[in-house]
């Protein structure tokens, strides 16, 4: 079944429970990219906005962490709210990688992976046979707005043969210049998750945005 995440990267931040509640009748998860200004060059939101979004919906919320060493906030994420914490192998070394995915194991939240355009698809093998999902970037991640990138096709399309190798019931999520028409050739590439901003809270009607990328 193919998810939806909206994500709120691209919401208006003064009106941000308003703009959760425009999406929550067509979406399925709520997507929060938290950046830390090393890992990429932007700084988005963390903890405090995490719990006042938890406090305002019942949408599963999908973090994404694009942290350096994102083992030490783990265990914050999953307690102000997060069902499922996203890490980026480029992060840490394995090492920290795989600590971080034991103490998600600990906190009780689904467990996932992200690749930046410059990752293969086979640095996702040592983890994937416990993960919940990976997340294949579209776009270098950091800010939101960008042109997708045709070349990831072929990197969504190498992680779906491994999942469907290694591990079926892992998800496959993209994320970056998500909108109808790219919505289509990610899912014909094997994705099932379509994290989408811009496409979503830069049209009139956000709900109807959403069913348009389930090609409603």
């Amino acid at each position: 079944m193919i998810k939806i995440a909206p994500s709120i990267l691209a919401a208006d931040f003064a009106n941000l429970e308003r703009d959760i509640r425009r999406v929550e009748p067509a979406a399925d998860w709520l997507h929060v990219d938290v950046m830390d200004g090393f890992f990429v060059p932007n700084i988005s939101f963390g903890l405090p906005v995490l719990r006042a979004v938890r406090r305002c919906t019942e949408l599963f919320l999908d973090v994404h962490l694009m942290v350096i060493k994102p083992e030490r906030y783990i265990e914050a994420f999953a307690q102000a709210g997060a069902d499922l914490l996203t890490v980026h192998l480029e992060a840490d070394d394995p090492v920290g990688v795989a600590a971080a995915l034991r103490r998600m194991d600990r906190c009780g939240v689904k467990k996932a992976v992200a690749l930046r355009p410059i990752t293969g698809a086979e640095a996702v093998l040592p983890y994937l046979e416990q993960l919940d999902m990976v997340l294949v970037m579209t776009v270098e991640p950091g800010f939101g707005g960008q042109s997708f990138l045709t070349s990831q096709l072929e990197t969504v399309r190498r992680v779906r043969a491994l999942i469907e190798r290694v591990n079926p019931a892992c998800r496959l999520e993209v994320d970056g210049g998500v909108n109808p028409v790219t919505a289509r050739q990610v899912l014909e590439a094997g994705a099932d998750t379509l994290v989408a901003g811009s496409a979503v809270y830069g049209a009139e009607n956000p709900a109807a945005a959403i069913r348009a990328l389930r090609g409603e």
